[in-house]
């Protein structure tokens, strides 16, 4: 297989070899051919002479028979780089009849023997293709794939993930599992060296392990190096491990028809009628106009505003002749959990995607569609991470106006963040949905009754996707977190409220905002002043 492979490696410079020598040929072909300086010209018989004629017949012979004999040689040249490439192609031919890939081989079980053969020369190979024995030279600064670090109680992390922890015990119970696994090899490695095994050796025990550093090539696998104490203050055993990645193996190839997939969005809500307003806006010609596959069941508490929201429902059903919408009306205090959950369970019709969603979210065509792939019932529900907008007054302060909505819908890091600490907007047929228990009715207000719901699938058999989407975003609004929120539910709506503003570096824009003005201030001074 390395064999193969080095080869395979080496073929595309023997092509260039060739490509030169055969440019290099003809060039000194055609120096050959080019008429000589005048200090190298051959004596011309005078053209009066009695042999001018026989002179210059001479002369005509003698360079004829030059350039046919370069020609004849470069003839010869081209040939035998020709046989000499082709016996290369049919060289590398039987090598890739002998060695065939190995994960055709590993899924060939008339020849086990082989096809583990081959499997384990491939993650053998994985070893020496990553950036384990020698460095590999890279661009740029930022194709550095950096180590973090481990002891038996921590893990020092750079991709801080949910809990944005920069050192933290492992939560995730793989994390866990793997460097566990990885020290426990170590301390086998060490206690069982090799050479004489009847020789006395010190026992090492995990409490011998002092700190780890580990990275992964996601192509490639992931290295691993611990550092154990050794029998002096200043003496250390270092063990180099490493986990090849297998071959990629095929598990599925399906149809998918989503075509008479119907999708219900349920959105509780209460007053905000503007928003409203604009949330229809781009549910027609989202949801109605470009998709079509689509129902909509507003949950609306209370009545104040209610007349104008049913007025811009009936509007939007009127002018693009759609039917399928639910207005739920209901005479008690705001429950985001439990609007939904009516929502969903005054569904009668078959088995049907809800997507929950709110008023202040921006979807395009093209969620709709990742809704319906990314659900199954009985298998799969969908938790999409959406991109939240900053406070676009903040982002945009600086320039004449603030663009359009449109516009303002981009994926950088200067006009939002991934919300991967909400839960609220997901998909799920209903079947899950009620099966699973619904939401927590007992939960009031703002935030909290999502957490649950997400936690609920999670404990339970179903997949959950959890994915950034490029089609879902979080529109700013100003945050009210009002005084009946629990303590716990405040400091939630306190952290959301101050990661929707701006990012850190925008926000210490305006923090430092008039330190700032004073040194331009200075600067200004000091240029009139030169």
């Amino acid at each position: 297989m390395m064999l193969r492979r080095g080869f395979i490696l080496f073929l595309p410079r023997l092509v260039g070899l060739l490509v030169v020598a055969c440019c290099s040929v003809s060039i000194v072909y055609m120096l050959a051919c080019t008429p000589k300086g005048d200090s190298q010209q051959l004596a011309l018989p005078r053209v009066h002479g009695p042999t001018a004629k026989e002179g210059y017949e001479a002369i005509l012979q003698e360079q004829e028979e030059q350039h046919r004999n370069y020609i004849i040689s470069l003839k010869k040249q081209i040939a035998q780089l020709k046989a000499e490439l082709q016996g290369r192609n049919e060289k590398l031919k039987n090598m890739q009849d002998q060695y065939s890939d190995p994960l055709d081989v590993r899924l060939d079980r008339s020849n086990p023997e082989k096809a583990q053969a081959n499997l384990l020369a491939f993650l053998r190979s994985q070893i020496d293709k990553a950036e384990v024995h020698s460095g590999i030279k890279l661009s740029t600064e930022y194709a550095a794939v950096p180590f973090e670090s481990f002891t038996l109680q921590k893990v020092y992390q750079l991709e801080t993930g949910l809990t944005r922890h920069p050192e933290e015990k492992p939560v995730r119970k793989d994390k866990r599992d793997e460097l566990i696994e990885v020290i426990e090899l170590a301390v086998g490695s060490l206690n069982n060296p090799e050479g004489d095994s009847n020789a006395k050796h010190r026992v090492y025990t995990a409490s011998d392990f002092i700190e780890g550093i580990y990275r992964t090539e996601k192509d490639k696998g992931t290295l691993y190096e611990l550092t154990f104490k050794g029998d002096t203050k200043h003496q250390f055993k270092k063990i180099v491990l490493f986990r090849p990645f297998g071959p990629v193996m095929k598990v599925k190839n399906e149809n998918v028809n989503i075509a008479d997939t119907l999708i219900n969005v349920i959105v509780p809500l209460a007053k905000r009628a503007s928003k409203f307003r604009q949330f229809m806006q781009n549910f027609r010609e989202m949801g109605i106009q470009q998709d079509g596959r689509i129902h909509l069941t507003v949950v609306y508490f209370g009545k104040e505003q209610m007349n104008e929201v049913k007025s811009i429902l009936e509007n939007t059903s009127k002018s693009a002749n759609f039917k399928n919408f639910t207005f739920i009306q209901l005479n008690e205090e705001f429950s985001r959990g439990k609007g939904l959950d009516i929502g969903a369970r005054f569904w009668k019709g078959n088995n049907v995607v809800l997507f929950f969603c709110d008023v202040d979210i921006y979807f395009t065509a093209e969620f709709l569609n990742s809704c319906r792939l990314n659900t199954q019932p009985g298998k799969k529900v969908f938790y999409p991470v959406l991109f939240s907008q900053y406070n676009p007054s903040i982002i945009y302060g600086h320039h004449d106006s603030i663009p359009s909505l449109e516009q303002q819908l981009v994926i950088k890091k200067e006009t939002g963040f991934w919300r991967d600490f909400g839960f609220g907007m997901t998909c799920q047929y209903r079947s899950d949905f009620i099966n699973i228990g619904g939401f927590d009715l007992d939960i009031k207000g703002w935030g909290g009754e999502d957490v649950h719901l997400y936690r609920k699938y999670l404990h339970s058999n179903l997949i959950v996707i959890r994915t950034p989407v490029r089609g879902l975003f979080h529109l700013w609004h100003e945050k009210q977190c009002l005084d009946e929120l629990t303590s716990e539910q405040y400091k939630m709506c306190m952290q959301s409220k101050a990661m929707n503003e701006a990012s850190h570096g925008q926000l210490g824009m305006l923090v430092f905002k008039q330190e700032i003005e004073t040194h331009l201030h200075r600067q200004k001074l000091s240029s009139k002043k030169t």
